[in-house]
Parts: C-alpha cells; structure tokens; sequence
C-alpha cells in the first residue's frame, strides 16, 4: 500500500493558482523539473526529483461540505483545494518526507487560507487557521532538521482527528 499525504486548505485561490504556486515552490527547492507545470500538477499529477507524485484539485461534491470527513467535522475546515502526495518506492521515506514539507511551507507562504497537512485522516502533521500555524508536538513527525525547514512562526500542540488518541486543537 502506498504512502500518502493530503493538504487541504479552504483558500479563495483557485486549483489552478494554488498548482502554479506550488510549481514555483518545487522548481525554486529544486524538486520538480522543467517540464513540471500547474497543468500537469492539475492533470496528471508531477514527480519530484526523491519520487514522491503529487497532484491538486478541487473537490468535487458541488460545493456541499462533507461532515463525515474528519477536516470538515472536527476541524471545521471545508476544503476548496487539495494536494495530494503520494511517496514513491525508490527513495526512503523520510527523504520525501522532508521534501513534503518543504513543499508545503513554500506553498503555505504563497497561499492564505486554513490548512492541514494529514496522513490519511489519521494523523495531523500541521494545522493552519488564519496566520496561525501549529505544528504536531509529535517529535517522532518533527525531527529538529525539519523544524528548522519551517520559515514560519509556528506553536507546538497536541493535533489529533476525533478518533485519535490526544485532544483536538479547535
């Protein structure tokens, strides 16, 4: 089974913008090729320089929240768009998991707007609302070298879905 990640945020960007965004954080990390553009990321999805595909969207349900997904019914968040990141097989995880997160904080500084950063609805890695930004007080998750990749102001907290263990950050 594959290792996947999902950003999703409630920004007044649109999928296209947030994608072009997202290209220029890669390109300028060094992480995606010349051939990688928003159309692509929209599309098909790019792979990064480590493996890791990612793709970004918006939902599709017509604009209805969905209260059985844990973003919207425990953190309150409807998604507008979502990024998708899959680790691939030939590069070790936590290498693609440090690319993952300089991904995201590049893109976080480009896009205003609530974000969580998850591990398939089970575990929050980053929970953005408004201009605050609180890490998962996981030191398992946020190994120093990746604290220091974080360019934001950031707190520390216990973040956790319902049907985890901890309390929820609301």
């Amino acid at each position: 089974m594959a290792i996947s990640y999902d950003l999703d945020m409630a920004t007044a960007m649109s999928a296209a913008e947030v994608a072009g965004a997202l290209c220029e954080v890669g390109r300028s990390a060094g992480l995606f090729d010349a051939a990688a553009s928003a159309e692509l990321i929209l599309g098909e999805g790019v792979v990064t320089t480590g493996g890791t595909w990612i793709r970004a969207g918006e939902p599709r349900l017509d604009g209805l929240p969905r209260s059985w997904d844990p973003v919207v019914g425990d953190l309150g968040i409807t998604t507008t768009v979502w990024a998708f990141f899959r680790l691939g097989r030939g590069t070790p995880s936590p290498t693609q998991q440090d690319d993952m997160i300089r991904l995201v904080d590049g893109l976080l500084g480009r896009v205003r707007g609530d974000a969580v950063l998850h591990f398939q609805s089970e575990q929050i890695w980053l929970l953005r609302r408004g201009d605050g930004l609180s890490l998962s007080d996981d030191d398992d998750l946020w190994r120093p070298h990746r604290l220091a990749a974080v360019a934001h102001p950031y707190r520390r907290a216990s973040l956790a879905f319902s049907g985890e263990e901890g309390e929820r950050d609301r």
